[in-house]
């Protein structure tokens, strides 16, 4: 099986959805004359045109609205955020006219709409361009949340995410574009929703998503070598939540750690935590025990970096909390 990078999972999917489908287009800052900020888009331009492969002016709440009104009149557009950071300035689009739109309408109107871009750190970019909103837009109904963690994931997520008659938030990482990995030729789609278990285990569950999957990953490999079998499940979707795949891992692990890069209150974390508790609480030996950012501001500096996000030392740490060790 051929080996490519993430970018290019994501290029495939957005072609193969594009020729499937001429409904669909792309709308962004630098997507089509500069092949995308990440190159995600290179060679679409030549090959859809400037008519589906659009450039837009830095105006996010603008262009963000402009792709809201053509899902409601029939289009399915792919609209994508520089930054998620930069999302901030169109939230009232996505939030206020994209989620809500099927529900005032009485189904009259819906959109069907993507908003894709990276989001949460991306090395020394500090406090305004380093922050994870999967649990804000999550928070929303009308909307669905997707945060693969590999190209494989991503392919089929963004395939299935443009397919969706409902507005899709669909989270990258800029740090994970030049990841590699086998991803089939032959088309494939994966449903949302859906949790995927990486690597099965016995003793204790690990929970994350996105790029911080493999803080979880690289955990569990050191875990293995103090004889801790983790079992490590990639969410996938965060709106809507696979609790069943993580509450039949629990039963039979019995101990649960969640790795997450949001801020602590009111994250994913906090969510998944109070559900398995209320579903699976008679099953679990220990307290759910979590590890997220540090509750400030994403610092600057490297070191303060380093202190403030998830990383492998703080999971293995409280893998050993809930197993008593």
């Amino acid at each position: 099986m051929r080996v490519i990078e993430f970018r290019e999972a994501l290029r495939e999917a957005l072609s193969e959805e594009m020729r499937r489908d001429p409904n669909v287009f792309l709308m962004g800052e630098e997507v089509a004359e500069y092949n995308g900020a990440y190159k995600v888009s290179k060679g679409m331009l030549a090959e859809f045109g400037a008519k589906r492969v659009i450039d837009t002016p830095i105006a996010e709440l603008g262009f963000a609205g402009i792709g809201v009104g053509a899902a409601m009149n029939g289009l399915r557009p792919v609209v994508e955020f520089m930054t998620f950071n930069f999302s901030l300035v169109a939230i009232d689009q996505i939030i206020n006219s994209a989620a809500k739109i099927l529900s005032m309408s009485g189904g009259q109107y819906s959109a069907p709409i993507v908003f894709r871009g990276p989001t949460a750190s991306a090395g020394m970019l500090s406090s305004q361009h380093s922050q994870a909103f999967e649990n804000w837009y999550a928070n929303c109904p009308g909307l669905k949340v997707i945060v693969p963690s590999n190209g494989y994931d991503a392919k089929g997520l963004l395939k299935s995410a443009i397919r969706d008659n409902d507005p899709v938030i669909f989270m990258e990482s800029e740090q994970m574009y030049g990841d590699k990995m086998e991803v089939p030729e032959e088309e494939y789609i994966i449903p949302i929703g859906v949790a995927d278990i990486k690597r099965p285990g016995s003793d204790v569950t690990i929970v994350s998503f996105g790029k911080i999957m493999k803080v979880a990953m690289a955990a569990a490999l050191e875990l293995e070598k103090e004889g801790i079998n983790a079992e490590v499940i990639d969410l996938r979707t965060v709106r809507p939540i696979d609790y069943d795949t993580v509450i039949e891992s629990v039963k039979k692990t019995n101990r649960l750690v969640i790795v997450e890069e949001a801020w602590p209150l009111a994250s994913i974390s906090s969510e998944l935590a109070f559900n398995v508790q209320k579903n699976a609480f008679d099953y679990l030996d220990a307290p759910v025990r979590r590890v997220t950012a540090a509750d400030v501001p994403l610092p600057y500096a490297p070191t303060l970096i380093e202190a403030s996000l998830p990383n492998p030392t703080r999971v293995i740490q409280a893998v050993k909390d809930v197993m008593y060790r």
